[in-house]
């Protein structure tokens, strides 16, 4: 028997997962905002992902298909991030994101979608609007934004929205929000599975469902990086922007 004999009722049970093309097609549009502008992967699939899936599984499935990813955005994105910032932000979300996957676990299945559709409709206002934090960039700001970050990423899988308005302050370049997010939320992955391993996740069908759709989301994602120019920056947000509202209209519980 060959290896892809033995690996075939594996596949084909994740490929007949309820929703799995979806899930696919989600993904693959997913993982090309993501490589134009840095974020915006998991505010395109959660909300979609939580019509098919328990909270649980979204969160997993996002993070590790991410982590299998991360090889081909970090490389570039390490020479233009503010590492030391990134490192801060990642240490302040630490402590939170079992907090928050403690708290994912008391909750509905329907109420953590609708929590996710707020967060992620209200980030989505604010980057249409042009809102983002104006004050003061902190250490206890830095350590705030990344404690919440966390808080929210284990509770929902959306890890990045707070820390995207966060870098939006202050006029940075586009080239520089996009590398200091990839850096972060690539962090934030490692960390989110970390803690789903030390809870003792080990639900074989979902670590398949995340091996098969890893690979729409990283075609996607060269795909977004190849299209990437800084000059283009207004452009890519419009594209972006467009695609996460329709996912977050489609991933409203009100349609089921």
């Amino acid at each position: 028997m060959s290896m892809l004999d033995a690996l075939a009722p594996a596949i084909a049970g994740a490929m007949a997962h309820p929703g799995f093309w979806w899930l696919a097609v989600t993904l693959a549009a997913a993982g090309i905002v993501r490589g134009f502008t840095g974020f915006g992967s998991a505010l395109i699939f959660v909300p979609v992902a939580g019509i098919f899936l328990p909270p649980v599984h979204v969160i997993a499935i996002i993070a590790l298909v991410e982590i299998a990813s991360i090889g081909a955005l970090v490389p570039r994105a390490w020479a233009h991030a503010d590492k030391g910032q990134v490192a801060l932000l990642v240490l302040a979300a630490l402590p939170t994101v079992p907090m928050g996957l403690w708290i994912m676990d008391l909750l509905d299945a329907t109420i953590v979608r609708w929590i996710v559709a707020v967060f992620a409709g209200g980030t989505l206002l604010a980057l249409v609007s042009g809102w983002h934090y104006s004050g003061r960039t902190t250490l206890w700001v830095v350590i705030a934004i990344g404690a919440v970050a966390g808080l929210l990423g284990g509770m929902t899988g959306l890890t990045g929205p707070v820390v995207v308005l966060f870098y939006l302050a202050g006029g940075r370049v586009a080239q520089t929000v996009r590398a200091n997010t990839i850096l972060f939320l690539g962090a934030m992955d490692v960390v989110i599975v970390a803690n789903l391993m030390l809870r003792g996740f080990t639900d074989m069908s979902i670590l398949w469902l995340a091996a098969l759709l890893s690979v729409p989301y990283f075609v996607g994602m060269l795909a977004g990086q190849a299209l990437f120019n800084p000059a283009q920056e207004a452009l890519y947000r419009r594209a972006a922007l467009t695609v996460i509202g329709f996912a977050v209209l489609a991933g409203l519980p009100i349609w089921q």
